[in-house]
């Protein structure tokens, strides 16, 4: 081994010692970030993509108490909460673990995602879930950005979850309200707002970022599933947002 490389392993070993958790968007599966983790390379220590079950109709709460059991304890940690999992992970942040350093949140709410939800929501347990069109999916999700492979990874996440919790992972984001817990976030944050959105309304970045103390809004070009569609941009902005606010140890 030649000297030089015994150097750039021990800087990256002082350097990537902060670890990324992933809190992923409605499906829940984990499948849909490898893209993403990919365009990160080494520069967190490691990256844990939350599991949420395929089968079990669990709150935004049971989903935090999970979340909690298992949140990694030996280094700093920067939590990413996507679209459902927003007002997740704002909980999470605005009572934090000892060891969280930073909040990241994309294409995501703190309340009422849609205009008109909290009329809708009630009847989100009768959505046809399996035969709403795919097309019509990724015309809402993935729109201009739409390929082969984003389609194919977007049916394939979705078929792995029963309908039955679908559905109720759609009416607990109609309903939730976490704006109240904005204040409280005191920690550093990093909004991915997706300027190709086609879910949310501009207001849902407006009023997160206005109640967190310290929130910084990058516009991406791309559409709701942002960390899929525009996995390099949104991994570039993430590593630099990162060294500016020193997560990285």
């Amino acid at each position: 081994m030649h000297r030089g490389d015994c150097t750039l392993r021990r800087l990256r070993w002082e350097i990537a010692v902060t670890d990324l958790v992933i809190l992923p968007g409605l499906d829940g599966t984990a499948t849909l970030h490898a893209a993403f983790i990919a365009a990160l390379g080494d520069v967190f220590d490691a990256v844990h993509v939350m599991r949420y079950p395929v089968d079990e109709m669990l709150d935004y709460a049971a989903l935090e108490r999970r979340v909690r059991d298992v949140f990694p304890a030996a280094n700093p940690v920067v939590v990413l909460g996507e679209s459902f999992s927003g007002p997740l992970a704002i909980s999470i942040a605005a009572d934090p673990p000892a060891n969280m350093v930073g909040l990241i949140l994309s294409t995501t709410f703190a309340k009422a995602p849609v205009p008109l939800s909290g009329w809708v929501a009630p009847m989100a347990s009768l959505l046809p879930v399996r035969s709403v069109p795919l097309s019509m999916m990724t015309w809402m999700l993935l729109g201009q950005w739409n390929s082969p492979a984003l389609e194919e990874g977007l049916r394939h996440a979705l078929m792995r979850v029963s309908p039955k919790v679908l559905r109720h992972r759609a009416g607990l984001a109609m309903r939730v309200d976490v704006s109240g817990l904005l204040a409280r976030v005191k920690l550093p944050t990093l909004y991915l707002r997706a300027v190709g959105d086609r879910l949310l309304s501009s207001s849902a970045c407006r009023s997160v970022a206005s109640s967190i103390e310290s929130c910084t809004v990058v516009d991406v070009a791309g559409p709701h599933l942002l960390l899929q569609a525009a996995a390099v941009d949104c991994a570039q902005i993430v590593k630099r947002v990162a060294r500016e606010n020193r997560w990285l140890r």
